[in-house]
């Protein structure tokens, strides 16, 4: 019986503990709610995302600011995130209402991204301007390139083509060289992109589909370039790709569509009739202005262009009036739909994120036929393994398509067409064939527009992944190693086809016909070590150690055909032109390895030092000259935390700047070292005999080519940083330029490959952005910027003018290269 009874009595006892355990869990359980605040205007801010650290828990702000989160004990920290704003951790201790007030972003110093890490902006030693993701939305574009153009001093974007996509060259502080490649350094989530992917139509950036992006930096003096050593002449480009959120999955959708349309000011050509008109007037002028010429007989070939007229019946009545009065800009073009669509899903929680961006995009430009079309996917992961351990990486694929209408020689270019097609051809005959210009006897031949952008195609297809992954170790409180492998493979088809009908560069060619692709395989490794330590509250210390390791391979393959029987296979089966055009193929490849290290200390937070280098090795050098040392070293001065400033309610922020440094370029033909051979024909026996022999000449000798660039800036803010201004001199000269060297006639060979000549840029960027209205529902800001430069080349191989520069920056013949001149200028004779 008393057994029984002390049964009872645990059963009792241990109900009790459970009830008193589930009654103080609880007891410690609340509710806690609070409203979030703009610190600056003291404005609700709605949308702000609040989250338990360490758990799932999250709520958002409703219209008004207010939240109310379960949180599991006093102990918990609330994080408060919202886009523009500094995130935020607070306590929730004993408090039942928080007060919660977020800063902007700029105005505790916006976080940029930098060589190999981030920075305050209010931290860095360099001329850095950044865009970020709203930015670019205001203005939908095609490629990254042209969703930049006047964002930033500097910075300038030009557009060789009007099509959907069309390349644009992006020059920062001019020119730093003359043969190579004047575009930026690319960096995509800490990938670089190869330079041998740009082309004469696009460049390695192109095909990023510019939704996927989250900001993008742009490094533009040596202090900011040199970590990047001889890929950082030309200025470098950090993109950073959007990610995926912690919380629940949240899906996204934008879309946008346009049209196109002549504006209001269109190219002012003749009609028909006033054609005809001055065509009438030239040739009587002869006898005005050359009287004597005429009474000698020197015009007796000249034919009275009313004479030729009347055995033109299909084109003039019998008084010699146009029949057709053509306007070939307006038949020339199209006014079609063009959209843009964006998906996007993203979740996770508070140790692992995803996202997945997909997008399709249908440019339809202003030419008969010309569009582009892109579909993109890309996937990103990250995950935090162990306190100490994170891991992570995003793939993406992209697949583009496009037709370059404009692309052609001479009659067969149908931009220049369209100014120089006769106003009184038809379209087309009553017949159905087309009305070209080598219908009117005398003049120079040429198709008319609309025939060149029916039969005319050059399709080209790009497709590009772009893949990297990562891991960050954190070694100790202060010490973190990072390793990122990335690859970026792009392999373009370019199909073109001339029509039948269409009037050749040869008039019996009937039907030209060309296929080529080529792929580009490039893979990297970077690795690098980060020290950062505060020592007591005036010294501050970030260093960066590493290497890396870069490849590139390249292979390209090409056939053609020409005389078709027919149209309608175009490109798709060159092996039935009559005529089969010898083919050709190439391969290549190169690598860079590489060792960089950059010191940032700050003194009291307001005297600022950076020192970095970096050492190059490249494989298109000999063995005496493949490394390249780049060193750089700037100061900044916060004046506006002096105690003279600090409590100033006009001046906000005043930094003055200065930085000198040297970076270097490599990008010269892959094995322009090395004598290469060629193919050479003999006649043997009177029997013609192929043959090899000595082609190229190679140079063991080549070095770097190096650009040493002087900088001073002042950064000024108004208003609590609602004004600013920023405002950069500079100097930059380039020696020992990588240029094609005449040797003399005797040598049997036309140049060879030497470190030769050198040029100079100076320049001034100013920069304004005022926040005119500072709102939660609405906000108003607008910026202003402008930069000078001007160029000179300082010495060439010889005191000969160039001519015709090759590469996609000059055209040949055009531009001259002269001692004492700018780049480029324009030759007239």
């Amino acid at each position: 019986m008393k057994k029984t009874r002390r049964l009872s009595m645990h059963r009792y006892l241990m109900v009790f503990l459970v009830l008193l355990t589930s009654f103080q869990a609880s007891a410690q359980e609340r509710t806690v709610t609070g409203k979030v605040t703009d610190g600056a205007d003291k404005q609700p801010l709605p949308g702000v995302t609040v989250q338990v650290k360490g758990t799932t828990t999250t709520t958002t702000t409703d219209a008004t600011g207010n939240f109310s989160i379960t949180v599991p004990s006093p102990q918990a920290v609330l994080v408060f995130t919202f886009t523009g704003m500094e995130a935020l951790e607070r306590a929730v201790g004993s408090s039942e209402s928080l007060a919660i007030e977020l800063l902007s972003a700029g105005s505790l110093g916006e976080v940029v991204v930098v060589g190999y890490g981030t920075s305050r902006k209010s931290d860095l030693t360099g001329a850095v301007g950044n865009v970020r993701a709203q930015q670019l939305q205001e203005r939908p574009a095609a490629s990254v390139n042209q969703a930049l153009a006047g964002r930033i001093p500097g910075v300038q974007v030009n557009t060789n083509s009007g099509r959907p996509g069309g390349q644009t060259n992006v020059r920062i502080r001019g020119f730093s060289s003359i043969n190579s490649t004047l575009n930026p350094l690319y960096v995509v989530d800490g990938v670089q992109l190869p330079m041998g992917s740009q082309t004469q139509f696009s460049n390695s950036i192109d095909f990023i589909n510019p939704n996927d992006i989250a900001s993008v930096d742009v490094l533009k003096d040596a202090s900011a370039t040199a970590i990047y050593g001889a890929r950082g002449a030309n200025g470098v480009i950090i993109i950073t790709t959007k990610r995926g959120n912690s919380g629940v999955g949240r899906v996204t959708y934008d879309a946008d569509f346009s049209m196109n349309t002549i504006g209001p000011k269109r190219v002012e050509m003749l009609n028909a009739q006033e054609y005809v008109d001055v065509e009438n007037k030239a040739y009587d002028n002869i006898k005005v202005y050359d009287p004597v010429g005429w009474a000698n007989g020197n015009y007796n070939t000249a034919i009275d262009p009313r004479v030729k007229r009347q055995s033109l019946p299909l084109l003039f009545d019998a008084s010699g009036k146009p029949l057709y009065n053509t306007d070939w800009l307006k038949e020339s073009t199209q006014r079609k739909l063009s959209q843009n669509h964006q998906v996007g899903f993203s979740g996770g929680n508070a140790d692992n994120n995803y996202g997945i961006f997909l997008g399709y995009r249908d440019d339809q430009g202003l030419l008969l036929n010309s569009y582009l079309k892109r579909f993109s996917g890309r996937f990103a992961l990250d995950s935090k393994i162990k306190e100490w351990l994170k891991v992570g990486g995003s793939l993406g694929y992209y697949n583009q398509e496009e037709n370059l209408v404009d692309q052609g020689t001479g009659g067969l270019n149908s931009v220049r067409m369209i100014t120089e097609a006769f106003p009184f051809l038809p379209l087309k005959y009553p017949d159905g064939t087309w009305g070209d210009n080598n219908s009117y006897p005398g003049a120079e031949g040429g198709a008319n527009p609309v025939h060149i952008l029916t039969d005319r195609k050059f399709i080209l297809n790009t497709q590009t992944l772009l893949g990297n992954t990562y891991v960050n170790i954190n070694l100790s409180k202060n010490l973190e190693f990072r390793s990122v492998a990335g690859v970026n493979i792009v392999t373009r088809g370019a199909n073109q086809y001339s029509g039948r009908t269409l009037d050749q560069i040869s008039r019996d060619q009937r039907g030209t016909a060309s296929v080529a692709n080529g792929r580009e395989s490039f893979w990297s490794s970077e690795n690098y070590f980060t020290y950062n330590k505060q020592f007591n509250d005036d010294h501050t210390l970030n260093a960066t150690l590493g290497f890396s390791w870069q490849e590139t391979r390249i292979f390209n393959i090409s056939a053609s055909a020409q005389n078709f029987s027919s149209d309608a296979l175009q490109f798709n089966n060159i092996g039935v032109g009559a005529q089969q055009n010898p083919g050709g193929s190439g391969a290549a490849r190169f690598s860079l390895n590489s060792y960089f290290a950059r010191a940032n200390y700050t003194f009291r937070g307001k005297y600022l030092f950076t020192l970095t280098g970096r050492a190059d090795a490249s494989s298109k050098f000999g063995e005496n000259n493949q490394y390249g040392f780049f060193p750089s070293a700037a100061v900044a001065w916060r004046a506006s935390d002096e105690d003279f400033l600090a409590n100033s309610d006009v001046i906000s922020n005043l930094k003055v700047r200065a930085s000198y440094g040297q970076t270097g370029n490599s990008e010269i033909a892959t094995y322009s070292k090395l004598t290469r051979l060629g193919n050479y024909t003999a006649v043997l026996d009177n029997i013609r005999t192929a043959g090899v022999g000595t082609g190229s000449l190679g140079n063991d000798d080549l070095k770097w080519e190096k650009t040493a660039t002087t900088d001073f800036g002042v950064e000024i803010g108004f208003l609590n940083n609602r004004l600013n201004i920023e405002a950069d001199v500079y100097y930059r000269k380039t020696t020992d330029m990588l240029l094609s060297a005449p040797l003399p006639v005797t040598s049997g060979r036309g140049s060879v490959t030497r470190n030769v000549g050198s040029l100079e840029n100076k320049g001034l960027e100013i920069g304004i952005n005022a926040e005119i209205i500072r709102g939660t529902d609405f906000s108003w800001t607008s910026t202003f910027n402008v930069s000078l430069n001007r160029n000179k080349v300082l010495s060439l191989a010889t005191p000969a003018d160039i001519f015709g520069v090759g590469g996609p920056s000059f055209t040949n013949q055009t531009n001259i290269i002269r001692v004492g001149e700018p780049v480029g200028s324009f030759w007239g004779l």
